[in-house]
């Protein structure tokens, strides 16, 4: 049965899906069978595994909205097995507010597939809305990318309270999977002080390795593949690889 891990921060340019499209590729160079399942209207992790998220259909929003059998919906690539999005998801969370049990529709969704998988990773829009509320109560835990910037702790107090609210009211077995530091410069203080003060606030919680500022990963989208397959000797790489050591570490 999947592991299901929600990657989430509700800043945006936190390096959200870049960890979450990179994770799953070097999770599967490891061997594990692993799902991506795009969550955000955005579609950046859509795009940045090769698929046109134009054309994209059935994406989740024909899965959660027109009751689509959840494994049509899935691409395989390369990297890693896909759910894509496109933009009709945009508008799903006015959608689902008169669906029965609305909460609980991506669950229900992935429950049909998980037992084909060891992980799957939900790449979550940058709020706290409907979408995102859908995606905790399917997640088995929570990954918070968490960028090495001044206003890194900003909104952090609420997204935590928010899974502890889900916790509490909609899904027991939640939890903190991990936070990940992100964009991090070892040349300059004010990344040296964020990371101090991010494992302050998390003892314990705080991946050991972190993820560089590195051109090469802010390359690798824009020619739709993930860092290990675009530039594999690359610092973005090597830290993706060892950042998926970690997670298989913790166990399924």
């Amino acid at each position: 049965m999947a592991k299901r891990i929600a990657i989430v921060n509700q800043k945006g340019g936190v390096g959200k899906t870049t960890t979450c499209v990179n994770l799953a590729s070097a999770l599967r160079a490891q061997g594990k069978r692993v799902l991506v399942c795009d969550f955000d209207p955005q579609a950046n992790a859509t795009s940045g595994f090769g698929i046109d998220k134009t054309t994209a259909n059935p994406s989740i929003y024909e899965v959660l909205i027109a009751g689509t059998e959840c494994r049509k919906a899935i691409l395989h690539t390369p990297y890693c097995d896909v759910i894509p999005v496109n933009k009709a998801l945009a508008g799903a969370g006015i959608e689902m507010i008169g669906m029965p049990d609305r909460e609980h529709l991506l669950r229900r969704a992935l429950d049909s597939v998980a037992e084909d998988y060891d992980y799957i990773l939900i790449d979550c829009p940058p709020s706290l809305e409907l979408l995102t509320l859908n995606a905790l109560c399917a997640a088995d835990s929570v990954l918070v990318p968490v960028q090495c910037e001044y206003y890194a702790l900003e909104g952090l107090s609420d997204l935590l309270g928010t899974v502890r609210i889900v916790k509490r009211s909609l899904n027991p077995g939640l939890s903190l999977q991990g936070v990940v530091l992100t964009m991090f410069d070892s040349r300059t203080n004010l990344s040296m002080q964020v990371a101090e003060e991010v494992k302050r606030h998390f003892p314990g919680l705080v991946y050991a390795t972190v993820i560089p500022r590195n051109v090469r990963l802010s390359e690798a989208p824009s020619h739709g593949k993930p860092i290990d397959a675009y530039d594999p000797i690359s610092r973005g790489a090597e830290s993706y690889a060892a950042l998926a050591e970690e997670v298989i570490e913790q166990g399924t």
